[in-house]
């Protein structure tokens, strides 16, 4: 018969039975506390993390409506240069208002329903250009705005 201190091959293989046994019961035990732990954190401060979801998410709305409202649209209709149908330009009242060629032509693209920077664009010319001449169509036809320049030329028949 073995003596106690000596460990037979069944004892051996009890003794590594309960080692991996315990090991795995003591991994599991961690395992479950640390999942634990995280759900407190996460019902403690639920608050905290359903607001900075709902912050990232109108964030992220806002962005997307910034650059979709910014972007020019494919679809929109660019408004056109003046049109002429069966217009006769009174040269001889546009000469009596002392405008130029190029005021005219400003003026027109103002009818036309133009901004001063598409104008600008269109022309080549800058935009402080294009405010000048215009300033100085209001002040040969008398106007004090746009639409009010576009009237008296239309009535002047100096654009269509």
């Amino acid at each position: 018969m073995a003596t106690p201190t000596q460990a037979t091959p069944a004892r051996r293989r009890r003794a590594w039975l309960d080692i991996v046994v315990f090991g795995l019961a003591g991994g599991v035990l961690t395992a479950v506390l640390t999942l634990t732990e995280y759900r407190f954190l996460v019902v403690e401060h639920s608050v905290a993390i359903y607001g900075a979801l709902i912050a990232v998410l109108f964030a992220g709305i806002g962005i997307w409506l910034g650059v979709s409202l910014r972007r020019k649209r494919a679809d929109a209709v660019e408004p056109q240069g003046p049109v002429s149908v069966a217009f006769s330009l009174d040269e001889s009242r546009r000469e009596a208002l002392g405008i130029t060629a190029r005021e005219l032509e400003i003026l027109s693209h103002m009818a036309a329903g133009l901004s001063n920077q598409e104008i600008a664009e269109r022309l080549f010319i800058s935009e402080n250009t294009v405010k000048t001449h215009a300033s100085r169509v209001f002040g040969k036809l008398g106007a004090k705005r746009r639409t009010q320049a576009i009237q008296i030329g239309r009535a002047a028949r100096l654009i269509p």
